[in-house]
């Protein structure tokens, strides 16, 4: 069981440091959904304004007692921080506090295990989380320290614990890395596969619940899981999509959603299934149109594009939930051009939910894909491959 489901009642205090940067969360409100996701309940949220970190406490010494007397009045059994801790400002924050003290790449983490179905995607996920482990061994040994011996004294019980504790934690590693690279080394023959039959592929990519699933599930008439939260599914599911105007099938894949501040840990063992949007011939960059904040949501985006090299893939955005938008925030035409990073992309606005140009791209994609001739008909819009091979990023 994950040490966040472990607790009985799930009540959460929110925290969040702002040090002026643009794309601070004032309301906290995507940690607080993150927070559901999870299956916790927030019962309070805290907002400090900081030039830089306590190296100690994160907040300091008097936020710190601010956040404690909260949670002793809401009855919080832990405090969730939006920015990373360190292991230090983690260990005494929770001796501070007197609660569990977690951080937002902790987190996403638990999520992630929550949810990974496949097989790769659990070694995925457990590699991340072995990883972050790594790296916190000291918050989770504290209790050892006393053991060690007087004044002067090096090594002692405490710090043997410690460094047995790594060593098992990185033969962890060791045996995962190994079997994560076999199921990738599947998935590289199946690519390879694809590509012989001069597949033309495509993916959507996007942040999380942009409602990539959904759409995925209007073109496709799949059933991948969709939901209105975060990272609502993580397995990646790739389908035959046949496209009459081209009269050709096309690979059409359903991939990890971003986040802001995504664990490298994630983006590191997950470059299986980022492979399926570097190798994609068309990237379907999916937008929540109704999002206020969906500038900054491209953003963040592109720039996990650019760390796995799927920049230069030809991209299409698609502005999705335009259900969503009232009538004087609907556009003036659905289908257009927008600046990205100095390129210009084209754009069209759809609803996945009712339907409402979806069909317009079908067609679009019709256009783009390179037209086959051959006996290729709708009745082969078929499986291509599913979860047991899928993975499990983003969110939806």
């Amino acid at each position: 069981m994950s040490e966040l489901n472990s607790r009985k009642d799930g009540a959460v205090i929110l925290v969040g440091v702002d040090f002026g940067l643009p794309h601070f969360d004032g309301e906290l409100e995507e940690l607080g959904l993150l927070a559901q996701t999870a299956g916790l309940a927030p019962v309070a949220r805290l907002v400090a304004k900081r030039r830089a970190p306590d190296a100690a406490l994160f907040v300091g010494s008097g936020k710190a007692t601010e956040i404690r007397e909260l949670a002793e009045l809401h009855g919080a059994s832990e405090v969730i921080f939006d920015q990373a801790l360190s292991p230090a400002q983690q260990r005494n924050l929770e001796r501070q506090l007197g609660v569990a003290v977690y951080d937002r790449t902790f987190l996403i983490l638990e999520i992630f295990a929550q949810r990974a179905r496949s097989h790769e995607g659990k070694l995925q996920v457990e590699l991340a989380r072995l990883q972050y482990l790594s790296t916190h061994l000291v918050r989770r040994w504290s209790h050892l320290e006393r053991q060690r011996g007087g004044i002067g004294a090096r090594g002692g019980p405490g710090e043997t614990q410690i460094e047995l504790d790594r060593r098992m934690i990185g033969d962890a590693i060791r045996r995962t890395r190994e079997r994560l690279a076999k199921v990738q080394r599947q998935r590289g023959t199946q690519r390879r596969q694809r590509e012989r039959r001069d597949t033309f592929n495509i993916s959507l990519v996007g942040y999380t619940n942009a409602g990539k699933s959904s759409l995925f599930n209007a073109l496709v008439k799949a059933r991948a899981y969709a939901a209105d939260q975060l990272f609502a599914t993580l397995d990646t599911t790739t389908r035959h999509l046949y496209l009459g105007d081209a009269r050709r099938k096309v690979s059409i894949s359903d991939t990890v959603g971003f986040i802001r501040e995504l664990p490298h840990g994630l983006i590191d063992a997950f470059k299986a299934t980022l492979q399926e949007a570097v190798d994609a011939d068309l990237l379907l960059h999916v937008v929540d149109a109704s999002n206020p904040h969906h500038p900054e949501q491209m953003g963040e985006v592109q720039s996990v594009l650019r760390e796995i090299g799927a920049d230069t893939v030809p991209q299409l955005l698609v502005f999705n939930k335009l259900d969503a938008l009232d009538d004087t925030q609907r556009p003036l035409s659905l289908v257009d051009e927008i600046e990205v990073d100095g390129v210009q992309v084209p754009r069209m606005f759809l609803s996945a939910h009712t339907g409402e140009g979806v069909a317009a791209l079908r067609a679009e994609l019709g256009r783009r894909a390179p037209s086959v001739s051959g006996a290729m008909t709708p009745e082969s819009d078929a499986e291509l491959h599913g979860p047991p091979d899928g993975l499990a990023q983003s969110p939806h």
